[in-house]
């Protein structure tokens, strides 16, 4: 039962974050940021907010400055939208999911290239060795 808080609270908190991202902070270091994942601890006073940016590494970074400088007025607006005792605190991270998978994506890519030239040198190859003299041709037994 207090998962399913955890979660619910956690969508909550992520909503009320990318709509007010989405009115658009008065800072003009913060870039096009995606909120991607919101977790909440299990005591529910602490809230740690994935997002990825998209643009250069200069651009991330300033945008996590952003974030960080903006924290107390997004915990303040959570804290006005959400009906409960405690305003859980605001941690955000930058996600490395877009990484992972443009990394995972070369690596496959790169895999599949391996198989391919496995394959074409598979297909010219012929058996090392001389032929066994103790296993019979089908065309000896016709004879």
């Amino acid at each position: 039962m207090a998962g399913e808080r955890q979660a619910r609270l956690a969508d909550r908190i992520r909503v009320i974050l990318a709509e007010r991202l989405e009115k658009g902070l008065r800072d003009p270091r913060l870039g096009f940021v995606t909120l991607t994942d919101c977790r909440v601890s299990g005591d529910l006073q602490h809230a740690s907010v994935f997002y990825t940016v998209l643009g250069t590494e200069e651009e991330r970074i300033a945008s996590g400055a952003a974030l960080a400088s903006a924290t107390g007025m997004l915990r303040s607006e959570v804290g006005r939208q959400l009906s409960t005792r405690l305003v859980p605190t605001l941690e955000f991270i930058p996600d490395a999911l877009p990484e992972n998978a443009d990394h995972i994506s070369a690596l496959l890519r790169e895999a599949q290239q391996r198989d391919a030239e496995v394959a074409k040198l598979a297909s010219s190859a012929s058996h090392a060795g001389d032929a066994d003299p103790y296993v019979r041709n089908e065309d000896e037994d016709d004879q």
